[in-house]
């Protein structure tokens, strides 16, 4: 009963006992192999886990945790405290060359709880594997790549939650591959999923909305209509250059048939998102997307309704110290700039054929220190500029974002 007691209280307080270092009596930390070429496609598994003893089951996770003051055209409703998400992964290797992947998202301090991920690996060569269950859909790099650890701004880019929905995940199955010689590595994925249904026109925004397609839980359970939602990505890398990845998205939105009864046309939208991050002059780290989005919305639908969206970010992060700091012998301390677009309706009114505006400019020069990889404290000022579709006088709002957010 002893040993029992004993070999209970390491486990729970093992972690804390030995530090969580790379080794301990009873966990191990899983250590990723930097000499590899990552990509965005591997930010899955490009984490670090714990694993104990023996058991084929590694555990990870992070968490966000933030405060904020903003004020809107000189409105303010004061200082606020959040804790947008706390995120748990589990991974295993059941047998060789199949894999096991979950992450599953507490969001609101507990009140939403999404599985993100939750897919099988079966590799039959580096070119070739499979892969089924709740999969990221790699639109862009964002989508995949958004731990927040990684990042030294508190808010996610703009283009990449309110154009691509943030996390967009789905019911799916695909191949995916690499093939690397040298310096240079090439990559591919291709999914057939669930995917969107109508609220992206009938939503409470009152504007063509993608993110409102998330709330549809039961896209996990059935397809809204019967198409399935075809994803497709490229990427290329050079150690010395470049990551650049190029992927597209389309599918079928609307109800087209009920019960055999033709109710309307097949209503298509797409995706096309371009990504790049790179580092130049040394150690100046450059991480930029661009996503064009196109959607057949009915003539029914008054202007508002755009049929066209754009957006994109740029991320600017330029390290000017590293080393020993407050005791922290491999610390860095960053300043970073983030330029930011995001167009809802991009064309002309038909009428006068004046430009529709209905758009915003972010600007957010940022501050963080990383006392280790995992970990990032951040202060960020966020000013925004949003114009309405009729061109009224823009709303500005600027405020300033501290936080921190860690694996675990």
């Amino acid at each position: 009963m002893k040993k029992l007691l004993l070999l209970f209280m390491l486990t729970i307080f093992g972690p804390a006992l030995y530090g969580q270092t790379d080794t301990s009596f009873f966990f191990t930390r899983v250590k990723q192999d930097s000499s590899k070429l990552k990509l965005n496609m591997d930010a899955v598994y490009n984490r670090p886990f714990l694993q104990m003893g023996k058991l084929p089951v590694s555990l990870g996770g992070y968490l966000e945790a933030n405060s904020s003051y903003f004020s809107t055209d000189g409105i303010s409703e004061g200082l606020s405290f959040q804790l947008p998400r706390l995120t748990m992964f589990m991974s295993a290797s059941i047998r060789q060359r199949i894999k096991f992947m979950t992450e599953i998202e507490f969001e609101e301090g507990g009140r939403e709880i999404n599985i993100e991920f939750a897919a099988l690996d079966l590799e039959f060569n580096p070119l070739f594997n499979l892969r089924g269950g709740v999969i990221m859909n790699p639109i862009g790099s964002f989508n995949q790549n958004h731990d927040g650890p990684k990042w030294e701004f508190v808010s996610r880019p703009i283009s990449s939650t309110t154009i691509i929905p943030s996390t967009w995940s789905n019911v799916g199955f695909g191949l995916f591959g690499k093939y690397s010689k040298k310096n240079w590595v090439w990559a591919y994925e291709a999914y057939l999923s669930n995917g969107f249904d109508d609220k992206i026109i009938n939503n409470n925004q009152n504007r063509t909305w993608f993110p409102a397609s998330k709330a549809n839980r039961e896209r996990f359970e059935e397809s809204f209509n019967g198409v399935p939602l075809k994803t497709l990505k490229m990427a290329i890398k050079h150690r010395k250059i470049a990551e650049i990845g190029v992927s597209w998205m389309g599918g079928v939105y609307n109800k087209f048939r009920d019960d055999g009864l033709v109710l309307d046309k097949k209503r298509p939208l797409n995706f096309i998102a371009l990504d790049i991050n790179s580092t130049i002059l040394k150690d100046t780290y450059l991480n930029g997307e661009w996503v064009w989005a196109y959607v057949d919305v009915p003539d029914t639908y008054i202007q508002q309704f755009g049929s066209r969206q754009q957006g994109g970010f740029l991320d600017i992060v330029q390290p000017i110290k590293k080393g020993k700091m407050l005791g922290w012998s491999e610390s860095v301390l960053n300043v970073a700039l983030r330029l930011e677009y995001a167009d809802y309706n991009v064309g002309n009114f038909q009428e006068l054929g004046l430009r529709i505006a209905d758009h915003v400019y972010a600007l957010v020069p940022a501050i963080s220190f990383r006392p280790s990889a995992q970990t990032v404290v951040r202060a960020n000022y966020r000013y925004e500029r949003r114009t309405d579709l009729l061109r009224n006088p823009a709303s500005q709002t600027a405020g300033f974002q501290f936080g921190f957010s860690t694996y675990f």
